[in-house]
């Protein structure tokens, strides 16, 4: 996929990355039809060494799951957000699996999680048999709510049946409080694990999100803040919790020269090919990072004016990587809600989405109990994400900007004529 625009061939420059810029002057030289032309949501974005170590792993004849490079990775990876051990996978999803199954969540057990997230999140506590319980979010970092936390994991102690886990999720690139989220959990000794897909190079309070709870995974999926195209990472300062993980995730072998199988294990290891790929793309982190939030900033700049549009904030407890740039519109002053505009950047060829559904509205998890909800209900009924992609250049920026303010525009003059008429008006009125 191109960096920012389908049906353009990437140009590389001189340090190796794509040009948007003069990837759009190609376009324009081919001629290619302005329906072809699309400003995607969060792009891959290499960094131009991907190319080279893996090909260094293709020459090596690692080319099986496992190998220096996965190795490298992790150990990379670990040293990057401060945690102990790292563990690479095929995907988050796998990754949060193994974090439940260190956990000890089995059949019939309750798994408190937050509502405002992507569905991946949910599955692996379905997949063991075990119930979610849907946390809303607070208005501060659009994360789990501590209080409501504190409320569902009291009532449960009351009862004698507190849950395995607390699953905390950190949306957009922005960290959950865990001051408070680790505090309450530590109170009744539940064990935490982070999601933190969305929020590699985030921060809390100089810390990575992550690396607070029992385990914290990250993601590498085409779309996130770095890419392995899949894959994802379960860290922990916990060396036993890595080690039997990593053993699971290889099948569960047993130690001994020939194969034997004491426990059900998984086919969840990351490829050394693109664990290589994973190396290269971490090394770039910060830069990408600063790009994310330098999308964000032009936005906030040329939009930010707009009455009833509003961003997603920054909590005052850490960095927010700005992963995606999030908006909420109030459709009385904007006066076009998140679905109209959303379809109007679509017919321009730019690629909005809404925020999150929540989990307690989704048709598959209807059956479980929610705590809380309207919040995060709103944010989607409100919430759209912008192109966020690092590689965006400044005119992608001000095209999406510029049709944001155009459709304002376009309300603004029908909600001028549709005012009622005065008598002297319909007394003049033209013939």
């Amino acid at each position: 996929m191109p960096p920012g625009r389908a049906g353009v061939p990437a140009v590389i420059t001189a340090r190796g990355e794509p040009d948007p810029a003069r990837a759009i002057r190609t376009w324009k030289e081919q001629s290619v039809s302005p329906e072809d032309i699309r400003i995607f949501l969060s792009p891959p974005h290499m960094s131009g060494r991907e190319a080279a170590l893996v090909s260094e792993a293709f020459a090596s004849n690692w080319i099986a799951p496992l190998g220096p490079f996965v190795s490298r990775f992790e150990r990379d990876f670990a040293e990057k957000v401060g945690a102990k051990h790292a563990l690479a996978l095929s995907s988050g999803t796998a990754a949060l699996h193994l974090a439940l199954i260190e956990a000890g969540v089995r059949q019939g057990d309750e798994v408190l999680v937050s509502t405002f997230t992507f569905a991946a999140t949910v599955n692996p506590i379905v997949y063991l048999g075990a119930r979610p319980v849907f946390i809303d979010s607070e208005p501060v970092s659009w994360n789990m709510d501590p209080d409501l936390l504190a409320e569902a994991l009291e009532q449960r102690a009351r009862a004698g049946r507190l849950p395995r886990a607390v699953v905390v999720v950190h949306l957009y690139g922005q960290s959950a409080d865990m001051d408070a989220i680790i505090r309450v959990c530590d109170a009744h000794g539940v064990p935490v694990i982070e999601d933190a897909a969305e929020a590699l190079g985030a921060t809390f309070r100089g810390r990575a999100p992550g690396t607070f709870g029992a385990s914290g995974v990250y993601s590498f999926n085409g779309n996130k803040i770095i890419t392995t195209s899949g894959g994802g990472m379960l860290v922990s300062d916990n060396g036993d919790l890595i080690h039997h993980a990593r053993k699971i995730a290889t099948q569960a072998r047993d130690a001994g020269p020939h194969y034997q199988h004491s426990e059900i294990g998984y086919n969840y290891r990351l490829s050394n090919l693109l664990a290589a790929a994973g190396v290269a793309q971490l090394e770039v982190l910060n830069e990408r990072v600063g790009m994310r939030r330098r999308n964000f900033a032009y936005y906030e700049n040329a939009l930010g004016a707009l009455p009833g549009l509003s961003f997603m904030p920054e909590a005052p407890w850490g960095l927010h990587t700005r992963w995606l740039t999030c908006i909420t519109l109030d459709p009385a002053e904007f006066g076009v809600d998140r679905e109209g505009l959303r379809l109007e950047l679509e017919a321009s060829g730019i690629e909005a989405r809404p925020l999150w559904k929540p989990m307690h509205l989704q048709p598959v998890f209807a059956e479980y109990e929610s705590v809380g909800g309207d919040f995060a209900a709103g944010l989607f009924e409100r919430g759209l994400c912008l192109p966020s992609g690092s590689s965006l250049s400044e005119g992608d920026l001000d095209e999406v900007a510029s049709c944001i303010r155009a459709v304002f525009r376009r309300a603004a003059r029908r909600r001028t004529f549709a005012l009622p008429r005065t008598a002297a008006d319909l007394t003049h009125r033209p013939a």
